[in-house]
């Protein structure tokens, strides 16, 4: 996973200083998380110390000024730890940073990537709305203008890093007569008057990962705090979606590749009818076609790094990489449980964990069957 040729130098010295931080401070402690239902609240803070949130900040907003690789380094090897809480570090790092570095006014960037950066503030994104789900274009929840604020209100669902964002992306109605034209994003602070948090939704994988339900009742945010230009919020989704799809299909090759290992190692020790599982031929050829698999994925990955990282990854070719690398997570997240048999179904067992936490992988960001839909767009 770590020797591939789109990787230089530092990138590796970087990767070496990510799986030491995996090994401290997420390993040991990954189960406990999945009991608390979300990351504890120093966690954010260490990542923040060893650079690993929101690597590609400029320095002059206290990051590093690293590129995409980076990002994608923090992806593969958090994934690969198979602890599902950091599915919102990369909602932080991945998809919240790029819209505030991209869009944000000087002062929103003064004020915000420093923070990201250190894990002192978190962030999340909200968009989906009950019953909404990957329509954009159908949201109901509103920003409509009072004075030189904006009044907003609403019910957005599903919201990872709801339970511990300080800071949320909100995408809302300004017009709500227009369809995409009447989208606009709003930064709102977690402390303001009007907002609050439902309970932490119970999921049947990623329980390490805080998912909630907000609430907007009648928020005051001042103008500053809309992101971008009035109306132009549904433009700078399209913008950024690529990358959250690249980000999930990154972490989909690690965690199947994570699932792989595992039950290689499993196969080879377990014994049924007085010899190792890994010597019956259904195994073998089993193990082979995953393998090719991701070998496939990973060379399709890193294809859309490089792609990606010089500005030239579309809208379909994101596409392409989380339909693809989703479903491939899946295909073979099943076949390794498969091949624990009994144990496979237990959740002390990492591959039970790794299986129920890769179904939604088909599902967020984008159904598979929405992926399908862009990818046709572009035929």
């Amino acid at each position: 996973m770590e020797n591939r040729p789109i990787y230089n130098e530092e990138h590796r010295i970087f990767r070496a200083a990510v799986k030491k931080f995996c090994a401290r401070e997420i390993e040991p402690n990954s189960e406990a998380w999945d009991d608390l239902g979300q990351l504890p609240d120093t966690f954010w803070p260490r990542a923040g110390d060893q650079g690993l949130l929101c690597p590609q900040v400029a320095e002059e907003y206290g990051g590093v000024g690293g590129d995409f690789y980076y990002n994608a380094i923090v992806a593969e090897e958090f994934a690969y730890t198979g602890a599902s809480g950091l599915v919102g570090v990369s909602v932080h790092s991945d998809i919240c940073c790029g819209y505030i570095a991209n869009y944000g006014s000087v002062a929103q960037k003064e004020t915000w990537l420093p923070r990201m950066v250190s894990g002192q503030t978190v962030a999340a994104i909200a968009m989906t709305e009950p019953g909404t789900g990957s329509d954009l274009q159908a949201i109901r929840t509103t920003a409509i203008a009072d004075g030189d604020d904006y009044l907003i209100n609403g019910t957005k669902t599903f919201i990872s890093n709801g339970q511990c964002a300080d800071l949320i992306i909100v995408v809302a109605k300004t017009d709500p007569a227009e369809k995409a034209r009447g989208i606009s994003l709003f930064l709102v602070e977690a402390g303001r008057d009007g907002f609050s948090r439902g309970r932490n939704l119970k999921k049947i994988g990623l329980k390490g990962q805080d998912t909630s339900e907000l609430f907007f009742d009648d928020v005051r945010v001042p103008a500053t705090n809309l992101l971008g230009g009035l109306g132009e919020g549904f433009i700078q989704l399209m913008q950024e979606l690529p990358q959250e799809r690249l980000s999930l299909a990154v972490g989909a090759a690690a965690a199947a590749q994570r699932a792989f290992d595992i039950t290689l190692d499993y196969v080879r020790q377990r014994k049924a009818f007085g010899k190792p599982i890994a010597d019956f031929q259904n195994s073998r050829f089993k193990l082979a076609e995953m393998k090719t698999q991701l070998a496939v994925g990973w060379a399709f990955v890193d294809q859309c790094i490089v792609r990606h990282a010089a500005g030239e990854l579309g809208v379909d070719g994101a596409a392409m990489a989380k339909l693809w690398l989703s479903e491939m997570q899946g295909r073979v997240t099943d076949e390794c449980l498969q091949l624990h048999g009994g144990y496979g179904f237990m959740s002390e067992y990492l591959i039970g964990r790794l299986y129920t936490d890769a179904r939604v992988q088909r599902i967020y960001g984008g159904t598979s069957e929405i992926m399908k839909e862009l990818i046709s767009r572009a035929l």
